[in-house]
């Protein structure tokens, strides 16, 4: 799917559409997906994946195209669906208590980090290299702590008394892990999505759906082969 999309944004001329904001989406999705995937499991990655990769796709557009500053209700917004992701993957683990209280308090953390300045594109700068600034740090640093106490909060109004301050430090610093990948990455993604020719783009796709061929392809190749896989 990825694959697609970067051989439309290509053929579609994409640099100057909406494919620019989905592709955006898609990649931003799959590396907040892998990344909480590997740890809390499929449903989880799905679930924070697609739901992270609406907000920044949508948000990290407006600032490339230099709109105006967000509002109250945009920040609400973006933070309620990436909440809302949260809140899935965690009712899927830890039960409908924990995923409703652990969604709410993430959208309302989130939403007053927003408010007093703390973005996915606070100190928004394109690069060809990763960076991170102290003002980076500390958010990144802030996301830890907030949602360290919001898994131990839930943790508590889950019944899950024992155990709870272990949740509490898994959730907080696995957020903190994958915030802090993410935003030292975030300037090359950002000017590929803005400066990368889009015949490269279209190369890229290219190579990524034979790359997805070939994993649909192990299947009947282990059938046709006889490897035992038990």
């Amino acid at each position: 799917m990825l694959g697609s999309l970067y051989l439309a944004y290509d053929l579609l001329g994409g640099e100057h559409g909406p494919l620019r904001t989905l592709t955006r989406g898609v990649t931003y999705g799959v590396i907040f997906g892998v990344g909480y995937g590997i740890v809390l499991g499929p449903v989880f990655g799905l679930a924070t994946g697609v739901t992270h990769g609406i907000a920044f796709g949508w948000e990290l557009s407006q600032i490339a195209r230099k709109r105006p500053k967000p509002g109250f209700w945009f920040d609400v917004t973006m933070s309620a669906i990436r909440g809302f992701g949260y809140a899935l993957g965690a009712a899927f683990l830890f039960g409908a208590k924990f995923g409703i209280t652990f969604g709410a308090l993430s959208t309302i953390g989130q939403t007053i980090g927003y408010r007093a300045g703390i973005r996915p594109s606070v100190d928004y700068a394109p690069s060809t290299r990763p960076r991170m600034t102290k003002r980076l740090f500390l958010a990144v640093l802030n996301r830890t702590v907030g949602y360290a106490i919001a898994g131990y909060v839930s943790a508590l109004v889950a019944h899950r008394r024992v155990g709870a301050v272990a949740v509490g430090l898994e959730v907080g610093l696995l957020v903190g892990a994958i915030t802090a990948i993410v935003t030292f990455c975030m300037p090359m993604i950002e000017w590929a999505a803005e400066n990368m020719p889009p015949k490269r783009m279209g190369v890229i796709g290219v190579i990524l759906i034979l790359f997805g061929f070939v994993l649909q392809s192990v299947q009947y190749w282990v059938t046709l082969l006889g490897v035992s896989v038990g």
